[in-house]
């Protein structure tokens, strides 16, 4: 596949090179929206409705059960069933947008918890996003990070049908973007969560690595940066693209060398402040490890979760057997993912980015249900569905993510936020 991604490549090098100085008519904004519309439309169309299909049967089931009345709202309750993607990180996130950081790094006692919580640990891309559309639109906190998140969701969607059909064809970006909608995990999409403006900043850097357009790919990755702490997944992975392109020499080296030189400014820049304004200089992984039980550990605790799911014991820490089952399986099914994305011979900047990430959230101990969800940026895995699926006939593909939309309304949504934690 990566043959005829290069000879696409060369066929629009020779375009250009044809077009010489000639000059091009400007488009217009209806032109340009119109082309827009007519590439993305559909890819966003099926999206939205395969998402909107599982939200629904989230709330279906929150009403259903009515657990949610029986928890206080910072922990996955609320009065109404909606209430309940505003809690767990999302309560974090609103007392950011509202009240900004409050950086101490408290000890309060021995082992598992050492330091008390702190807003510090939450990147502050997202929040501040909750905070500006608050104040254009006059929505509070909650209504500002749901709008952020649903208008981000729809970008990741967008970016991922690009990187898709730039690889293999329009039908696979289309297939690509409805798993996006189902994928275990994707109920975080929809919900006061940084996940969607992640995986929307995610995958536009890797279309602007593919496109070579390396300034906005190094400014894309710098504000991943500010959203979340594995995006240093994504500055591996423009590094090791801007190597080969240096070593190939086929786009100068201001371009790769920029975007290497921007690209980390984002998450080392903000980790810098939060250990300055902690008082100490790994205070930001100090806070992680003694506050929430969250630091790399080179996989040994998701190892002993798994040997011990196996073996049908319990005992481990956060202990949430459906959402528990459901990691593990997402577990198991990921070499057989990564060879298949191998067998395609994408780029090796997209294998980077996934590995590296997979290695971040395998190797470090944390809720292991929550793997679903920590895995949700590894879009280049959807790759190997999507590109299987294109061969399916299109009433055999609306069965299929018919069904699976459904589903993903229990085990994307209600599983996660009701029967473990997000």
């Amino acid at each position: 596949m990566s043959s005829d991604s290069e000879q696409r490549d060369g066929e629009r090098e020779s375009a250009e090179g044809d077009a010489g100085s000639a000059e091009r008519p400007r488009e217009s904004l209806r032109d340009w929206f119109r082309r827009v519309s007519e590439e993305y439309g559909p890819a966003l169309a099926v999206f939205g409705l395969l998402k909107l299909t599982g939200f629904t049967v989230f709330m279906w089931l929150l009403t259903w059960s009515g657990e949610y009345l029986t928890k206080t709202p910072r922990f996955g309750g609320g009065a109404r069933p909606w209430d309940v993607v505003a809690g767990w990180d999302g309560w974090w996130y609103r007392q950011v947008a509202e009240n900004g950081y409050d950086p101490r790094l408290v000890k309060i006692g021995p082992p598992p918890f050492e330091y008390d919580q702190n807003s510090v640990a939450f990147f502050p891309l997202y929040p501040g996003m909750m905070k500006l559309v608050s104040a254009v639109t006059g929505l509070g906190s909650y209504g500002a990070g749901m709008v952020v998140s649903v208008v981000a969701s729809f970008v990741a969607a967008a970016g991922i049908y690009a990187v898709a059909a730039r690889l293999f064809d329009r039908r696979a970006g289309l297939i690509a973007a409805a798993v996006w909608a189902v994928f275990p995990g994707s109920g975080v999409e929809w919900a006061v969560y940084s996940d969607s403006l992640f995986v929307a900043l995610a995958a536009w850097s890797c279309w602007f690595v593919l496109e070579r357009r390396w300034l906005a790919a190094g400014v894309t990755v710098f504000m991943a940066g500010l959203n979340r702490p594995t995006a240093a997944a994504l500055v591996m992975a423009l590094g090791v693209a801007a190597v080969i392109a240096l070593v190939r020499r086929r786009d100068g080296w201001i371009g790769p060398v920029s975007a290497v030189l921007i690209a980390p400014l984002g998450i080392f820049g903000y980790l810098a402040w939060a250990n300055w304004r902690l008082g100490d200089w790994s205070g930001y992984f100090k806070l992680q490890k003694g506050g929430w039980l969250h630091f790399f550990d080179y996989g040994e605790h998701t190892f002993n979760v798994v040997r011990t799911i196996l073996l049908g014991r319990g005992g481990y820490a956060f202990t949430y057997p459906t959402e528990d089952m459901i990691g593990l399986v997402l577990v198991v099914l990921l070499p057989i993912l990564i060879f298949l994305l191998i067998r395609l011979r994408v780029p090796v900047f997209l294998l980077v980015f996934t590995l590296v990430t997979i290695v971040l959230v395998l190797g470090s101990a944390q809720i292991f249900g929550n793997t679903s969800r920590y895995l949700l940026p590894c879009f280049p895995l959807f790759l190997p569905i999507a590109v299987a699926l294109r061969r399916v006939s299109l009433p055999s593909l609306i069965a299929v993510f018919g069904v699976t939309a459904v589903a993903s309304g229990w085990y994307a949504g209600y599983v996660l936020f009701e029967l473990g934690i997000p």
